[in-house]
């Protein structure tokens, strides 16, 4: 297969406070090839949502060249690019149609031609109905169908997806993925010759692709090329598709999460104080499910060790959903992942074995200790002298270099256990945190 779009020795750095600039990724050489369906497959934070804005021409990378088939990529070429963002939001004074209408009139197309390209993407992702509905009328799963609509009817060459399953049920994510490759097997998705998967999602990479890119962190980097070898419709049941899954899971845990994409310095002054650690994403967890995860680790059969896939059929869980958790009690040394295994530390058999208090106790000092957030959140309200601060503030900082989806994920998650750990407390109504403990 002929190569569309080709990146060489392509990296991107983050503006950070004292006029550091920190990598995103680095050294990244990767082609987009005709007829596939590409995996860009990572940690939240690996600079797969980087690389994206770079294939679309969003953004330039500060080293490294663009190819566009069999010369440098310009802005006319990169029109044939259509990319749908985490934070991808339909215009809400507009109906489903209307959006759609509206992302074609840069093709400066007669409206009749608009319309009819409109009307038969609409009706190819079976949105008819829904043409006439303004984005409030909408659930998540068909906003994002929407979207896909208004993406495909640029009519690119290449269509970019940034985790475009994030934020919908499983069951609609699962409808939305049968119908996306069906359409593609079947090349209805009119001139489109290939996709661009980004996800840290493993099984569902596996259930898509063609073709895997395996990144590691900060700076993210191409571990491993994975080619996929089962046709399409796969079977994410069948014993080969499981086998093939756990040996890309085994290959995650070979390394040690680092500093991510996310990653961004506290400001010098200002009314957050000054903090020299890093800040990454923080998955959509609680504390409940950590603990959960950590008893049934610790008591028997297991005895504080398990493989992955095993557990995650324990549990009756994917290890989609598994991977995440063992990767956060990772960070907080309650356990370790190696080779596909997952096994608790002495901190974390400590925690499981405690009484409530001390479970706080340890929690406590586990967050303070491996999540920076947490801990400039609460040193900044120890020096305030009402003990309290917008919420907002601390948002607004992480979007400087998260997306809206991460920054709001993150600060939720970080309220979340701070409350668990009696670290501080959260006002909905004001959007304030504020110190409500005394230790």
């Amino acid at each position: 297969m002929s190569a569309i779009l080709r990146l060489a020795d392509c990296a991107q750095f983050a503006h950070k406070a004292r006029n550091q600039d920190v990598p995103i990724v680095e050294q990244v050489n990767m082609e987009v090839r005709e007829g596939e369906i590409l995996g860009l497959v990572g940690r939240s934070g690996s600079g797969k949502s980087s690389l994206l804005k770079i294939m679309a021409g969003l953004e330039a990378p500060k080293k490294g060249k663009v190819f566009w088939r069999e010369g440098r990529a310009t802005a006319q070429s990169l029109e044939a690019v259509s990319i749908i963002l985490q934070d991808d939001v339909l215009f809400p004074w507009l109906t489903v149609r209307e959006n759609v209408l509206l992302a074609l009139e840069a093709k400066r197309q007669p409206r009749e031609e608009r319309e009819k390209i409109a009307d038969a993407i609409i009706e190819v992702l079976d949105m008819d109905g829904y043409e006439g509905a303004y984005p409030r009328e909408l659930s998540d799963a068909l906003a994002e169908r929407a979207s896909l609509i208004r993406a495909l009817a640029r009519q690119p060459e290449i269509l970019l997806l940034d985790e475009p399953f994030l934020n919908i049920d499983h069951l609609s994510a699962e409808n939305l993925r049968t119908d996306l490759i069906e359409l593609w097997q079947e090349h209805r998705l009119g001139p489109l010759k290939a996709m661009v998967l980004a996800t840290h999602a493993i099984e569902e990479a596996v259930l898509m692709c063609d073709r895997i890119l395996l990144f590691s962190s900060g700076p993210g980097r191409i571990t491993h090329e994975i080619v996929v070898p089962f046709p399409h419709p796969r079977n994410r049941q069948d014993d080969d598709f499981r086998h093939f899954v756990d040996q890309i899971y085994t290959l995650m845990t070979l390394r040690a999460p680092s500093v991510s994409e996310a990653d961004l310095a506290v400001p010098e002054q200002g009314d957050v104080q000054d903090e020299s650690d890093s800040f990454s994403v923080l998955p959509d967890i609680s504390i409940e499910l950590l603990v959960g995860l950590m008893e049934s680790l610790e008591h028997a059969p297991l005895s504080g060790r398990a493989d992955l896939p095993e557990l995650a059929n324990q549990l009756q869980m994917t290890l989609d959903d598994l991977f995440p958790l063992g990767e956060t009690l990772q960070l907080l040394d309650f356990a370790e992942l190696e080779d596909g295994d997952i096994m608790l530390t002495s901190t974390g058999r400590t925690f499981v074995e405690g009484d409530a208090d001390a479970r706080r106790d340890i929690m406590r000092t586990a967050l303070l200790h491996s999540v920076p957030l947490l801990k400039l959140i609460r040193g900044t309200l120890d020096e305030r002298s009402n003990h309290a601060m917008d919420a907002d503030i601390f948002r607004r900082k992480l979007e400087d270099t998260m997306s809206t989806t991460y920054a709001r994920q993150t600060l939720n998650t970080a309220i979340s256990w701070a409350r668990y750990a009696n670290l501080f407390g959260y006002d909905e109504e004001t959007d304030r945190v504020l110190l409500e403990y005394d230790e």
